[in-house]
């Protein structure tokens, strides 16, 4: 069976690889540069999630790809600020897609108001953090939890919450 992953991302790649690895399921892992069809900073769950949808449901249409994941991270705004967010999807033929979401933690005001003003994270971050690719390595998350969680690690989280929805996976 060969699985994609709508991304190129190294953190991406290693959270879908890593999860799959664990419950023994790592046949084929393909790579795919599946374009998401919203905004370049997600600004609200319903994009963030249709994102992933995207990424997931593009790749299916890629050759011979029997399962498709999608992992997406954006932004949400609450009354309590913006907040970083991130979901993934896990599209298969002939079957429904899908979703789970992610860990959430709210963005200090300084980088908030960045994107609120237009700007995406990535770019943002690298210039708060004065770290290159930081969306291919620890992420927003990893900056503002000093480790503790990287972006990586949401992301696994999020692929162990959509392969545990889909359950046996020697279908």
């Amino acid at each position: 069976m060969k699985i994609a992953v709508g991304s190129k991302n190294p953190a991406k790649i290693k959270a879908a690889e890593t999860v799959l690895r664990k419950i023994g399921y790592i046949n084929e892992l393909i790579p795919l540069d599946a374009p998401s069809n919203v905004s370049g900073m997600p600004f609200s769950d319903e994009e963030t999630i249709r994102g992933a949808m995207n990424r997931a449901e593009y790749c299916l249409t890629q050759g011979d790809v029997d399962i498709a994941i999608g992992l997406e991270g954006g932004v949400t705004e609450t009354p309590h600020g913006l907040f970083l967010i991130n979901y993934g999807a896990l599209a298969e033929k002939g079957k429904k897609t899908i979703v789970a979401g992610g860990a959430r933690i709210k963005l200090p005001e300084e980088i908030a108001a960045r994107l609120r003003a237009g700007e995406e994270l990535g770019p943002v971050m690298e210039d708060y953090s004065k770290i290159k690719n930081v969306r291919t390595k620890e992420g927003a998350v990893g900056i503002f939890t000093h480790g503790m969680v990287n972006r990586d690690e949401m992301f696994m989280h999020i692929m162990k919450l959509l392969v545990g929805q889909r359950g046996d996976w020697h279908d």
